[in-house]
């Protein structure tokens, strides 16, 4: 579930508490969550709705105009209305800054051998390599340059994220102080 960067900012300083979105597959339950730019959103009560029960003031409450809203909409699926609130930081910005273990530096090592192992090639060091030394460079020139489509780029990318060892930008992404930790293990081997 995306959300627009100013309703994210939203959610964040408590002003948008609501959100509608279709459905196509198995819903949200309570208590689901969601890592966001702006911290883990928890999905505190989902319920069925039609169109028509959503009031004016549910729709202040999305951080949405009535138009923007209805737009999101459009479209197949079961309508959902998510009442939800920002839980807490993302834990992966935490784990980024911290400076990583000898036990937390051999089992991200083999976690990235496994990566390599499962791959028709290795990836995991020239990836972060090419990260490290093309910050905030858009994906699309990255995944040429890895010599990769840009969807299998950005998952490969992600895998790397969920380990600390990088972050997303504005545009592009950086290897983390974590990752750095990382990448210069990899290059010394």
């Amino acid at each position: 579930m995306l959300f627009p960067e100013d309703v994210l900012r939203g959610i964040a300083e408590g002003r948008v508490m609501l959100a509608f979105r279709r459905w196509r597959k198995a819903a949200p339950v309570p208590g689901s969550t969601l890592r966001t730019p702006v911290g883990v959103l928890t999905f505190d009560r989902v319920t069925v709705v039609e169109d028509d029960d959503i009031t004016p003031e549910d729709v202040r409450r999305t951080g949405l105009s009535a138009g923007a809203l209805r737009a999101s909409l459009a479209g197949a699926g079961t309508l959902l209305r998510i009442e939800l609130r920002l839980s807490g930081e993302d834990p992966r910005i935490a784990l980024r800054r911290q400076p990583p273990s000898p036990d937390e530096i051999a089992s991200t090592l083999a976690r990235l051998a496994r990566f390599d192992a499962a791959a028709d090639a290795p990836w995991t060091a020239s990836y972060l390599g090419l990260i490290a030394d093309r910050p905030a460079t858009v994906a699309r020139v990255l995944a040429a340059a890895a010599g990769a489509d840009l969807a299998s780029f950005k998952r490969r990318v992600r895998q790397l994220k969920e380990l600390g060892l990088t972050e997303s930008l504005e545009v592009g992404y950086r290897v983390s102080p974590r990752g750095e930790t990382i990448l210069a293990e990899l290059r010394h081997r």
